[in-house]
């Protein structure tokens, strides 16, 4: 298999992986999600690699999510005697194999043709939680066949309340248990790589794109196949809307800036479990316990929406400090110590949304599940070398260096709880 140009996607063949491929062989090809990225980058058009791989700004709160995570010492363990790590982890009432699972990124169909399926499909196979967008290509109904029971919905929030209530319906309807209400995206980001790559909402094939199109194959016959993606659930409410530019796409125009009423609005209409996602603030944490919320997820979106932002994990062991709820955590992680690092300075659960796609695009629907594989390995791995038999004991090993320049100048005891 060649792969043509750097940068580019000739020669990349549309062949699925042969059906004798061991997950030994695709260990050693592709050991880590930094390998599935790198074949991601080469099999995508720039204006998808573009669209799935940028922040805002300069990338600063991305950069700064993983030079954040890296300074997260924990301290190895000896004398221990052989353990065996048990991965499994409760969170809101359901049992997970795994403390991570799939975090909603819109419009996926766009990265791989029918995304959210495939994606939904192994969260099911490895009993982790999906979460499907609510300006994803494929609707609630559409993922629901293929999804696990118990799977979580995104609201990004509506301003009509008739319309809230019916996407609120859809997807209790169509199984989804746990809703996530993201408070952090007010308005669009300026999302310069992704203006720049020509881009627009919904896609649209320039001769600019189209030329990138034809270097991947493999991209481009899937989409021929399924069609150009579309925000499906959203066209149901205002499928008239055409050429936006890519960071102003239909849902904001459905969209509001919720306040508190409107989030005491969704905790009476919903009720399962309800996340808010998007929490950086730690004087906004005891207001959302006394709103009633089950959980806070907290996020820097990954550094798509302030290029100003700290990095997620800096503050998590404050807002850990304020409250009980249990804590979600995304924003940065590659890896299953960047897991054991966020569980160590107080998160209960770890969510990876661009981890997924890399996989899918860079391996097909068999992707997901070689991630997963990768991660669980490097769970156990930095398990034994901690002496740690379950991921939440992570918390007895954290290491806080007093070296200033170890921990980007913030100073010591940063990340003590």
């Amino acid at each position: 298999m060649t792969t043509g140009r750097a940068g580019g996607c000739r020669g990349w063949t549309n062949k699925p992986a042969p059906a004798h491929k061991s997950a030994m062989s695709l260990h050693g090809r592709y050991p880590a999600l930094s390998d599935l990225r790198a074949r991601a980058k080469a099999r995508l058009p720039h204006f998808v690699w573009e669209y799935l791989d940028a922040g805002t700004g300069a990338d600063h709160a991305k950069a700064r999510n993983r030079h954040a995570l890296d300074a997260v010492r924990l301290l190895p363990s000896i004398l221990h005697g052989e353990l065996t790590a048990d991965l499994r982890t409760p969170f809101l009432a359901q049992d997970f194999a795994l403390p991570v699972g799939m975090a909603p990124v819109g419009m996926s169909g766009l990265v791989w043709p029918e995304a959210e399926a495939h994606l939904a499909r192994a969260a099911a196979a490895e009993n982790i939680p999906y979460t499907l967008s609510t300006v994803a290509s494929q609707t609630p109904e559409d993922v629901a066949p293929v999804a696990a029971v118990g799977s979580w919905f995104q609201l990004y929030p509506p301003r009509d309340p008739e319309m809230r209530a019916d996407m609120l319906r859809r997807a209790r309807d169509a199984g989804f248990t746990t809703l996530v209400l993201t408070l952090d995206v007010p308005a669009a980001s300026r999302r310069e790589r992704q203006a720049r790559s020509g881009l627009t909402q919904p896609p649209r094939l320039t001769p600019r794109l189209l030329a990138q199109v034809a270097r991947c194959p493999a991209w481009a016959l899937g989409m021929a196949r399924a069609g150009m993606p579309r925000m499906r659930l959203i066209d149901d409410y205002a499928p008239d809307t055409r050429g936006l530019p890519s960071t102003a796409h239909a849902g904001y125009l459905l969209r509001t800036a919720p306040d508190w009423d409107y989030l005491n609005w969704v905790r009476e209409a919903w009720e399962g479990p309800l996340v808010v996602k998007g929490v950086l603030d730690v004087t906004q944490v005891a207001p959302l316990e006394s709103a009633g919320v089950d959980a806070i997820w907290v996020s820097n979106h990954a550094g798509r929406q302030c290029d100003g932002a700290p990095a997620t994990i800096e503050v998590l062991p404050a807002i850990r400090g304020a409250t009980s709820l249990p804590l979600i955590f995304d924003s940065g992680v590659e890896t299953g110590l960047d897991i054991l690092r966020a569980l160590a300075l107080g998160a209960d659960f770890v969510m990876l949304g661009r981890g997924w796609h890399y996989a899918l695009a860079a391996l097909g629907p068999e992707g997901p599940a070689h991630l997963a594989d990768i991660l669980r390995e490097d769970l156990k791995a930095n398990m034994a070398q901690l002496g740690l038999t379950r991921p939440s004991e992570a918390r007895n090993r954290l290491f806080a260096t007093s070296d200033p320049q170890e921990r980007g100048h913030t100073g010591p005891g940063k990340f003590s709880l």
